[in-house]
């Protein structure tokens, strides 16, 4: 009876780490959570990048990249982890330090004792009564520097009061920053991002569907947001993105930049969309009268019919002064000396962002707009959109700028005398566009006559290739569409020898099996890497067209980019992407190097080694075994990006294969599963033991074959699953890494690994289920069964050779037979 009691108190103690209520019996301390209902948002004590201050906050859950929405004690952070999120006997919600000081509250002055914080899924966290279920708080209405769906930033016309984002001061202060992003009701609906209360960029009016001042806003592609007047002086501004695939939200950057990051299903963020992209999107960037156009080499002018007010200050690009009308016009003329002459105009400026400060009335279409213009001398422009009415203009035009596309039209009040200025103007730009035209129509010409060349040579180098490959697989059919060749792109030899320095050795990053790698630059500033087939490699031309064919098809960011190859004569080379941080090993295995990789770097590039061979084996069109996968075929971009590299001995199957024989066993010694290596059977299964091999050289810092000499295991696997028995797993890791906070998702990653070199094929998981299990989405793993190759099996250096067939090495050379597949 006592068990089972203790049993249900263990099942309520687990049940309760779940939930999504605050209670005054039920805190948060530090190290301690709460989720969502529906596990979108975690809300708990967090430090920022490059400092050890702790704050409360709410963030994304289940998400590789930490992602912060809301923040409560923003000005007075914890100095050490003894912080309590709960709620006093008054119904507050308060955060208390180590000595019981508030350094947070919800501050409501309409607070009852009975009450209880929830955390929703919309990343809302809010305070209600129990009884009634009335919200007495919610940070919605005291956001930090994220503008989430179902948000409201809102603005009072009578009250002035506002709901706004405002920046951090930096990445690692999440302190109220200088920049502030919300509504400006006045007049014209629009918004803002202020720096220190001054205007720093204007998104122009809200006509109904979107705002006109952004030009790559479509209604269609913002679908959800809502720009609502209550008509009680209340504006608010919202979006939703219910039953969308993918997660959206805003946020304000500590240098005042409002980005718009969205993330589909299991990808990381990426950056859609950003306030200020040019320098014309800052505010009044070419002052009064100035307009913006950033596609121009100087990219302030004075609107026609003005001038610079100060030529000098303009010409060095000091634009700030703005411009002044050339000629007065003729109503102010009449007004003052009672001057007659031709009527003022109107002169069209198409595709323009309309400036600020304008008044607004609603007559019923463009002519009367016009008209009301034209009768007041002090209208200077006016500008009309369905869904807003009129806009007209009687102060300085400020933030006014050129669009290349959509934009509306603006009529700029001049002088008579401006518009024959205009035509004259219109009369030089005509000759010139003929002009231009007639030389573009000759630069066309050479073009076409350079590209026929191009396509004359890459055919017959496409021609040399298929040839080629057939002489190499001419008893082999794979299931390849030779077509894909004719696609990639096609470099010549001098190209290539100009852009390494004649092949120079300086220049050489290395030498693998297929041939030496070496560091190119081309004339365009792009960094290449090129790898150049050895005429004495045991890989030959067959590895070569395998990997043009492979990977000229595959694109994904944890997989290494083609950018070409070359076939000329007996040079046979493939063009890459240019790795900085060159591969793995040369970090992991490195004693100056290995300190550079932390475990936080460490677990990002097991899963994005994962999530490449998840593209490989399910979301490519056809699955792809790579079937050489270990730590010198996985490069680092500079940012430490993984990506999966050298596909020479890749293999595709059909839609309708699983697994597949070979006389011809091809890969590394370690990393090779037993199946494979034994009997020449291989699947996706066989590229989950090399990845688990590679898990547990990253945990440990060693190499597999390391342990060749040591008389207690023979392998890497042998070791591990020496620990394991001795439930002294621990040893396994990497001193360099250790860290008592990680302790926990190391022992889950070593798990993984021993359950990816199971013995048996059958036992191991899938890659997909390989992931789910690091990112603990499975919660409860298998007891691993015993590794493959834990006992001493090693045979001498005579007798490496079994049958003729299959030969291992103990260093890290690829091995390869010269026989068909």
């Amino acid at each position: 009876m006592s068990v089972i009691l203790l049993l249900l108190f263990c099942f309520c103690l687990d049940s309760g780490s779940a939930t999504d209520i605050i209670t005054s019996s039920q805190p948060i301390k530090d190290h301690d959570y709460i989720i969502s209902n529906g596990s979108a948002f975690k809300l708990g004590f967090f430090s920022p990048v490059n400092t050890t201050n702790r704050y409360l906050g709410v963030w994304y859950n289940n998400i590789s990249v930490f992602t912060v929405v809301w923040v409560a004690n923003r000005q007075k952070p914890l100095m050490d982890s003894s912080g309590v999120l709960t709620i006093t006997k008054d119904g507050v919600l308060v955060v208390l330090n180590g000595q019981k000081e508030v350094i947070w509250s919800s501050s409501v002055t309409n607070s009852v004792p009975n009450s209880s914080a929830q955390l929703l899924d919309s990343g809302n966290l809010v305070l209600k009564e129990n009884t009634t279920g009335r919200v007495i708080w919610e940070s919605f209405q005291f956001p930090s520097n994220t503008f989430l769906p179902k948000m409201k930033l809102s603005a009072n016309v009578r009250t002035g009061k506002k709901v706004q984002i405002t920046s951090w001061k930096s990445p690692s202060d999440p302190s109220i920053g200088i920049f502030s992003f919300g509504i400006q009701p006045l007049s014209l609906r629009q918004v803002f991002i202020w720096k220190d209360d001054s205007p720093y960029w204007r998104s122009g009016p809200w006509n109904g569907r979107i705002f006109i001042g952004i030009p790559d806003m479509y209604s269609a592609f913002l679908e959800g947001f809502s720009f609502v007047d209550d008509q009680e002086g209340n504006f608010h501004l919202t979006f939703n993105i219910a039953g969308k695939p993918f997660l959206l939200f805003y946020a304000l950057n500590s240098q005042g930049n409002l980005e718009e990051k969205y993330r589909y299903y299991e990808e990381d963020w990426v950056f859609e969309w950003s306030a200020l992209k040019t320098e014309c999107d800052a505010y009044g960037k070419c002052g009064a009268f100035g307009s913006c156009d950033p596609k121009n080499s100087l990219i302030c002018s004075c609107i026609q019919g003005f001038e610079p007010k100060n030529t000098e200050e303009w010409n060095k690009g000091n634009w700030t002064s703005g411009c002044v009308r050339r000629t007065s016009l003729l109503c102010e003329r009449v007004n003052t000396s009672g001057e007659e002459g031709k009527k003022d105009r109107f002169l069209k400026l198409s595709m323009m962002k309309v400036p600020d400060n304008a008044d607004w009335s609603s007559p019923r279409d463009q002519d009367k707009c016009r008209e009301q213009c034209l009768e007041n001398c002090s209208c200077i422009a006016y500008a009309y959109e369905t869904g807003i009415g009129c806009m007209s203009w009687t102060n300085k035009l400020i933030d006014t700028q050129q669009f290349s596309s959509s934009g509306v039209d603006l009529y700029i009040r001049v002088a008579y005398s401006e518009l024959n200025k205009v035509v004259d103007v219109k009369k030089i730009v005509t000759i010139t566009v003929i002009i231009g035209t007639t030389f573009i129509f000759f630069c066309t010409y050479l073009l076409w006559r350079w590209m026929a060349k191009q396509k004359a040579r890459k055919k017959k180098a496409t021609e040399i290739l298929l040839f080629n490959r057939e002489e190499a697989q001419s008893n082999h059919s794979d299931n390849l569409d030779q077509v894909k060749v004719q696609e990639l792109p096609l470099f010549n030899f001098e190209k290539l020898a100009c852009a390494t320095d004649n092949f120079h050795l300086s220049n050489k990053l290395g030498q693998g099996g297929f041939g030496p790698v070496y560091w190119g630059k081309l004339l365009d500033g792009q960094e290449i890497a090129i790898k150049r087939l050895s005429k004495a490699s045991g890989q030959g031309f067959q590895e070569f067209m395998n990997e043009v064919v492979v990977i000229s098809k595959l694109q994904h960011r944890n997989l290494v980019r083609i950018c070409g190859c070359c076939v000329e004569g007996e040079e046979k080379m493939l063009i890459y992407e240019y790795m900085p941080n060159k591969s793995l090993d040369a970090f992991l295995f490195d004693p100056h190097k290995e300190k550079l990789l932390d475990w936080r770097k460490r677990f990002n590039i097991i899963e994005g080694i994962g999530r490449g061979l998840l593209y490989l084996h399910r979301d490519s069109r056809l699955k792809i075994i790579h079937r050489d996968l270990k730590a010198s075929n996985i490069l680092l971009d500079k940012e430490l990006i993984p990506k999966i590299s050298d596909f020479g001995m890749a293999r595709i199957f059909g839609n309708n294969e699983d697994q597949a024989n070979t006389n011809r066993v091809v890969g590394t010694y370690g990393y090779m599963s037993p199946e494979y290596a034994m009997e020449g059977r291989f699947s996706e299964k066989s590229d989950v033991f090399s990845f688990g091999v590679l898990l547990l050289e990253i945990l440990s810092g060693r190499r597999n074959s390391s342990f060749y000499h040591d008389e207690q295991s023979m392998s890497l696997l042998g070791f591990a699953w020496k620990l394991w028995n001795a439930d002294n797993i621990i040893a396994l890791i990497d001193p360099m890494i250790y860290e008592p906070c990680f302790e926990m998702e190391m022992l889950r990653c070593i798990h993984v690994g021993l359950l990816c070199v199971q013995e048996f094929a059958k036992d191991r998981p899938i890659v997909s289920v390989v992931i789910s299990m690091l990112k603990s989405e499975i919660v409860d793993l298998p007891r691993p069964k015993q590794p493959a190759f834990t006992e001493r099996q090693i045979v001498s250096n005579t007798d490496s050779s079994i049958g003729g067939k299959r030969n291992f090495s103990v260093n890290e050379v690829t091995v390869t037979m010269v026989q068909g597949r």
